[in-house]
């Protein structure tokens, strides 16, 4: 367990210190330990879950900035090189997915960040270059585009934040830039009147004559832009408008995005544990109604991973359920935010009422549990969609599963059915295990008898191998129709039924 914000638990000293000299009042005693327990929500306890990999929409967008001894004039508040900092790390902000790659340059070109996603690693690396020991006084576009066009990505977005270089050939500029897809932003660090360049002792920049040294704005710069089908900007009120300027610049370029790997610390939030204890103690010393207690529970109960919404639709789900209601039942089930094995399985029930077999399969399918009871309850009811679909060989092969799992007499009644079904093509005086939604041409009275042979597995909180005393004696009738039948026909139950059950049809490989 780890805190995300540990300076809060300084907090906890002055409480110690009152819980010290406390009265000995229980209502005082209460009131700290609430306050220690609200303190300790705040500083966020977590379970670190470790890095993860995610999959991100994300666009490649290389930054290179000018670190020449120009970027030092003040034209631009604070600073060339400030400005254009901040201009940066408010990018970063905006651009919270995107593959960012920084390169620093001046005569020569240097990579300081790679491509990657952590926008952290890109702040720690311009807050850790030192102008003072940048020492060099030129900038060389021509260079830098080439460090660029070695870069691996397709179509390079480049974002040029500089006051411009020692070029004069536009030409050569040009090629490299067409040649190697790099889409130019040009943002323009410099003003055309100029400005001089502070020394760090308080004097400026001269050159070898004695005058001082004028820096302005390369035009060059926008005639880069220009040639290229580029955008060329120039500072703003603020590094945070400079930022979404060129985030609208990046978006007008309309670059391929891509989906890109991203490792996230994943956290197990741990600070509703406090949050809840204490919102409890506080309700027991200052209120009698339980009804707000039950309320808090179930707001904060992770038992059921559901949240309170999501219990409200539930009740309403299995009361349209109760009442027939399939259709309705299905729509409030399929809305939850959170799936819970109960609404999962209500869900199936109700596709399984309304007819819709294969859906009703599908749900069953995706459910996952470790218990053999509710894994044999499924086996069957997808073994009772199956032979509603008429799908024979499926429908035995998972009634052999719910067997698999422990004696169930419904599912080896209905599995015999299910054989004899299949070699007889549904003879007459065999009972079929269908239920609900016949297509043929019963009675009433045979329907409701079908129907009462049906394991009640349509109900929401319904499991395998539950029926009772009168159940088995049905279920013994079911038995003694098939051996009269067999009896009739001079012939035995296929032994490849039971072959399946004794010895082991079924091997899971990966049990849920």
């Amino acid at each position: 367990m780890s805190i995300l914000y540990p300076s809060l638990l300084w907090l906890l000293l002055p409480i110690a210190v009152l819980f010290y000299y406390r009265s000995r009042q229980i209502t005082d005693t209460i009131h700290l330990i609430v306050l220690a327990l609200l303190v300790i929500a705040l500083s966020k306890p977590v379970v670190d879950r470790g890095a993860q990999e995610r999959k991100v929409e994300a666009q490649e967008i290389i930054v290179a900035l000018d670190v020449s001894y120009s970027m030092r004039a003040d034209d631009i508040a604070p600073s060339r090189y400030e400005f254009a900092v901040q201009t940066i790390d408010a990018l970063l902000e905006e651009n919270l997915n995107d593959n960012i790659t920084l390169i620093a340059f001046t005569t020569n070109p240097l990579l300081l960040s790679p491509p990657t996603t952590d926008h952290q690693l890109i702040s720690l690396a311009l807050k850790s270059l030192r102008l003072d020991h940048i020492l060099t006084h030129g900038t060389s576009l021509e260079k830098l585009l080439k460090k660029v066009s070695e870069l691996p990505m397709e179509e390079k977005n480049l974002i040029l934040i500089s006051d411009g270089g020692e070029e004069q050939d536009e030409l050569i500029l040009n090629s490299i830039i067409q040649e190697n897809r790099i889409h130019p932003i040009v943002l323009a660090m410099g003003t055309s009147r100029g400005s001089t360049i502070p020394k760090g002792d308080g004097s400026f920049l001269k050159d070898k004559e004695g005058n001082l040294v004028i820096s302005r704005i390369n035009p060059l710069l926008e005639a880069l832009a220009a040639n290229n089908s580029g955008s060329y900007l120039i500072p703003k009120s603020s590094p945070e408008a400079m930022a979404a300027e060129l985030q609208g610049a990046l978006d007008a370029l309309d670059a391929k995005r891509q989906q890109l790997s991203k490792m996230t610390r994943s956290y197990v939030e741990l600070y509703p544990i406090p949050l809840f204890t204490a919102l409890l103690l506080f309700l027991l010393m200052h209120t009698r109604g339980v009804k707000y207690l039950l309320l808090l529970a179930v707001l904060f109960g992770s038992q059921a991973q559901a949240s309170f919404f999501d219990l409200l639709k539930l009740d309403v789900a299995y009361e349209a359920y109760a009442e027939e209601e399939y259709n309705r039942s299905q729509e409030i089930l399929s809305t939850l935010s959170t799936q819970t094995l109960q609404s999962q399985i209500a869900l199936a029930n109700s596709y399984y009422k309304l007819g819709e077999y294969q859906r009703a399969i599908k749900t069953y399918q995706t459910i996952r549990s470790t218990s053999p009871q509710i894994k044999q309850m499924l086996y069957y009811n997808i073994a009772n969609a199956y032979t509603q679909l008429a799908s024979y060989d499926k429908a035995k092969r998972y009634y052999a599963q719910a067997l698999q799992l422990g004696e169930d007499e419904d599912a080896r009644a209905n599995l015999a059915l299910i054989a004899l079904l299949q070699e007889k093509k549904a003879a007459p005086g065999i009972a079929h295990p269908k239920s609900q939604n016949n297509a043929g041409s019963k009675s009433e009275n045979q329907e409701q008898e079908t129907d009462k042979e049906r394991r009640s597995e349509d109900q929401p909180s319904s499991g395998s191998g539950s029926g009772g005393s009168e159940q088995k004696q049905k279920n013994r009738e079911k038995m003694k129709l098939i051996e009269a039948h067999q009896d009739k026909q001079e012939q035995p139950l296929s032994s490849k039924v039971y072959e399946m059950i004794n010895k082991g049809y079924i091997h899971e490989k990966q049990p849920w």
